[in-house]
């Protein structure tokens, strides 16, 4: 009897759990598709080093979902709130009829059973189709061979889904219980003509709250988005973030005092059409959403940031392996002077069966050298401390600069397709790629600064930074090579050798082959040089196959890793507003109704539900933004080492999530809202 009396009831109320049961499914849909990602990363085909990234990323994923399955669960049980709230009425006359309380949370636990199975199978189902589209786009993220791909169905993604959901739901029973056993007829009954209870604020009260909240979010703008290097540490930046947090909250607070007297401003506008309602409405809608519109505000914030950053941070990375990257293989060999200088990098490679020129179609050896009397403080002299600002996780006083004779600076360009340089006796020239690096080194360079190695006084040969390189990366890593002429002699502390090539090999299998041998050299390299010398020294080879592997690796991991947390917050931004919306509405039954006394037209009312609803939806949304805008700013700025390539293309695709999820709960809500306020028509 109570489980017919439940599946009508559901069948009944279909449209009030639109929400809950769209939320739900997504979310199963969601978290499914994530936890599954092992099994669609098993068939590719990668390096042994990238294995090892997706691994770990597996690892981080399993991680995030505990913080997920939280999210979720709060956001369930606060739509089950709305769903109670709703039958207010039908749990009164169940009670007036007889029915005990045990019997109602009966019902109530049978109908949560019945959603929750039904949005686990239809949710799961959905995920192994969407699970398919990941399976591609995953191969797409880490350049495997689409030939590969095949259909995927994980059971331990499903059995895990199923495990986490079925603990959200009995704590979701376990609250409405609780509920249900602090119910009074008598308010139930009276439920309608209860709402939320609102506070009348003082327009100068809230003016002036208004500008310390703009004033305290501007000064934590300025701080995180253009004084980032002047930031000492992790809690001075918890503090900018808490006082973001905290005037948001200030500015939904004086908005929404400020609200009423601002839309009533223009009596033309005020008493057109429905206005006067539909500003009341809004008014009194923003007035109750503080709290919850500066949470949603925050998490949008997070998602619009998350997503960006990490779609900036892909982009990035791929753009980065051209650019940083421009030879096959670099080897360097470092340590000191005595023990380097007698070191033949081609014929230690010969010794332990390497042939450099069966390997490398073209390669050059160069050398590079550091002083203990010659350091960053003596080149930058006057610049020092706004260097140290902007490289401050660098001591740039202290560490020995770079230089590097000019003919093999000019072999080195020419490989890898750079400028190549013309530097007079008593001359020097600087290459850099960092670019606040470059931009500092600058100064001195343009004010002409001499400096003195070893007695020998240079002047600069060009006003300013040339962009080049010497060892490959997958990032922006030369904050300064000093280039010297020839004849100047060097009685250098340390000294780094160097060899950078490019395979003889042209398909990328026989290019990995060539690299696999180059990448296990250095074991065997640095028993070679041991058994020369016993002074300390080391061996570090470097290969653009690894810098792409690793690039790619890291790029996907933080496109999917983003997907995960900033989908699932926007899931729960858009169900909390929905949520709330419809709770407004369900108080605002009888003003409808009385609207209608007075004559008001259907389409008129509908506009105005329409006007409420998207002024409900796009002021936490249009601040999240604003927010993001410095917020995109202070990431690019830290992530500078990475490049900011491609922040268009990841804005775009970060609006185009936002705005289809975002808009599909907003026009959930509305034609929810329409429903619920034609029911009593």
């Amino acid at each position: 009897m109570l489980f017919k009396l439940s599946l009508g009831n559901i069948r009944k109320s279909l449209r009030d759990y639109t929400i809950y049961f769209f939320t739900l499914m997504i979310g199963v849909a969601i978290f499914y598709v994530f936890n599954a990602i092992e099994t669609q990363t098993a068939f590719l085909l990668v390096s042994s080093d990238m294995r090892k990234i997706i691994e770990l990323m597996t690892s981080l994923l399993s991680g995030v979902s505990v913080f997920v399955s939280g999210v979720l669960g709060g956001l369930i049980v606060y739509a089950s709130r709305f769903l109670m709230r709703r039958r207010n009425k039908e749990f009164a006359l169940y009670m007036m009829l007889g029915m005990s309380k045990r019997k109602v949370s009966a019902i109530l636990l049978t109908e949560t059973l019945i959603i929750g199975v039904m949005s686990l199978a239809v949710g799961l189902l959905i995920g192994v189709g969407l699970s398919q589209l990941m399976s591609a786009f995953t191969v797409s993220l880490f350049d495997a061979d689409m030939t590969q791909f095949q259909f995927t169905f994980s059971a331990d993604a499903a059995i895990k889904t199923v495990i986490y959901f079925a603990l959200i739901y009995v704590v979701t029973m376990l609250f409405n219980t609780v509920i249900v056993g602090k119910f009074k007829l008598i308010d139930l009954m009276r439920s309608d003509k209860k709402s939320e209870a609102q506070k009348l604020k003082k327009p100068l009260a809230c003016v002036i709250v208004f500008l310390a909240g703009v004033a305290m979010l501007g000064y934590a703008y300025y701080k995180v988005a253009f004084d980032t290097f002047n930031i000492e540490d992790s809690a001075e930046m918890f503090l900018y973030i808490a006082m973001g947090s905290v005037s948001t909250f200030l500015i939904f607070w004086s908005v929404s005092g400020m609200m009423t007297r601002i839309l009533t401003a223009s009596k033309k506008l005020y008493y057109k059409e429905l206005n006067c309602f539909t500003f009341r409405q809004i008014g009194s809608r923003i007035n109750t959403m503080v709290v919850s519109a500066s949470i949603i505000c925050l998490m949008l914030f997070v998602t619009i940031c998350t997503l960006s950053a990490a779609f900036s941070m892909k982009n990035s990375l791929d753009d980065n392996i051209g650019k940083y990257s421009p030879a096959d293989l670099c080897v360097e060999v470092f340590g000191k002077k005595d023990v380097v200088s007698d070191t033949d990098i081609k014929e230690m490679y010969g010794l332990i069966g390497v042939n450099l020129d069966e390997h490398l179609s073209e390669y050059v050896q160069f050398t590079e050298y550091k002083l203990k009397d010659f350091k960053g403080a003596d080149f930058l002299g006057e610049y020092l401390d706004l260097a140290q600002k902007k490289m401050n996780t660098v001591n740039i006083a202290s560490a020995p600069e770079t230089l590097i004779h000019l003919s093999d600076y000019n072999r080195l360009a020419e490989l890898y397709g750079f400028e190549t340089l013309d530097v007079p006796d008593g001359c020097y020239a600087v290459v850099c790629n960092y670019e606040e690096m470059t931009r500092v080194r600058n100064l001195p360079l343009e004010a002409g600064n001499e400096i003195t190695i070893q007695g020998n006084i240079l002047r600069p040969a060009y006003p300013e930074c040339k962009y080049g390189l010497d060892m490959i990366s997958n990032n922006a890593m030369n904050l300064g090579l000093i280039v010297i002429p020839d004849d100047l002699t060097l009685e250098a502390d340390t000294q780094q050798k160097y060899i950078s090539g490019n395979y003889k090999a042209e398909t990328m299998n026989e290019k990995r082959e060539t690299d696999k041998i180059f990448a296990d050299s250095d074991m065997m390299l640095l028993d070679v040089i041991k058994e020369r010398t016993d002074e300390s020294f080391g061996i570090f080879a470097n290969t653009r196959i690894q810098v792409m592997d690793s690039a790619v690796g890291l790029g996907a991991a933080a496109t999917l890793i983003g997907l995960y947390i900033g989908i699932v917050f926007l899931l729960s931004s858009g169900a909390i507003l929905s949520i709330k919306a419809l709770s407004e509405n369900i108080d605002s039954l009888s003003s409808y109704d009385v609207l209608r006394k007075i004559g008001a037209d259907e389409k008129d009312i509908n506009r105005s539900l329409f006007r409420q609803t998207g002024v409900f939806f796009l002021l936490p949304l249009l601040l999240a933004c604003i927010h993001s805008i410095f917020g995109i700013k202070f990431a690019s700025t830290i992530f500078e080492v990475f490049g900011t390539t491609g922040l268009l293309p990841a804005m775009l695709a970060t609006a185009i999530i936002v705005i289809v999820i975002y808009c599909g709960y907003f026009l959930i809500t509305y034609y929810c809202g329409k429903g619920i306020i034609r029911s009593r028509s």
